[in-house]
């Protein structure tokens, strides 16, 4: 059943990936097991044509805008406590104050989170995991990994999802009712985060190398993700340009 969350994990990266817009350059990601990632990026393609792609169609077919934005929103609610934990272990005392009071007012007067008036009440809401944590620590991300069914990652991300699980209310509980449904919350994940997906993904396919564009946009992705989308300072900013340098009379 993780790997079911873990699938939709690695969807939600893919929204980022796909829609970034810079040139797609080789070799600016460390990939030291690039054969066995492009044969698992293969295999991943293969079944999301062959299964979760066509399931996607089908449920976008047999439902409408309303519903999907339900499960949007209550599987959304359902991650704020790993939001919470990782704003508090991150040192982001507002950020934590906005998750819980999201968690609380969704959960209650949004119905257990299918509708979402922390929105309309302006609450702000955040996105953490703990391999961002882990990068705001300084871990280094590790070599690009892609794993069946889990997609892109990298040995940071793979431990921090690891991680998140103990903090996800998905993974308390006993009986087989309660396994039914973590499946079927799980299943639901998948699904939906696969539907609104579809613009991305395809415009990801249309890349003259795809498995090249994935895996920068997924590094770059995550990394401003870790600096809260502030931009990386430019170490040669300040160097002097060589037009206005004197280099003095040159000749012997």
């Amino acid at each position: 059943m993780r790997g079911q969350i873990l699938i939709a994990a690695a969807l939600v990266g893919l929204s980022a990936c796909a829609t970034t817009q810079e040139p797609v350059m080789a070799g600016d990601v460390p990939d030291p097991l690039e054969g066995f990632n492009r044969t698992m990026y293969g295999f991943n393609e293969g079944v999301d044509k062959a299964v979760l792609g066509p399931v996607a169609d089908g449920y976008r077919a047999i439902t409408n805008e309303p519903i999907r934005g339900g499960v949007t929103n209550f599987l959304t609610n359902l991650n704020q406590p790993v939001v919470f934990v990782n704003t508090v272990l991150q040192g982001k005392p507002g950020a934590a104050i906005d998750t819980a009071s999201r968690f609380v007012v969704n959960t209650t007067i949004g119905l257990g989170g299918i509708f979402d008036p922390a929105t309309h009440f302006e609450v702000p809401q955040h996105r953490e995991d703990f391999g961002q944590t882990l990068g705001k620590w300084g871990v280094p991300a590790g070599p690009y990994i892609v794993l069946p069914l889990r997609g892109p990652t990298n040995l940071r991300d793979l431990t921090g999802s690891g991680v998140d699980g103990f903090a996800s209310p998905l993974n308390y509980g006993q009986g087989d009712t309660y396994v039914a449904t973590r499946a079927a919350i799980g299943v639901a994940g998948v699904v939906s985060v696969r539907e609104r997906l579809e613009p991305q993904i395809q415009a990801l396919r249309s890349q003259p190398e795809p498995y090249v564009a994935l895996r920068r946009n997924y590094s770059q992705q995550r990394d401003a993700a870790i600096r809260d989308g502030v931009p990386q300072e430019d170490p040669f900013a300040n160097l002097p340009e060589f037009d206005d340098y004197d280099f003095g009379d040159e000749t012997e």
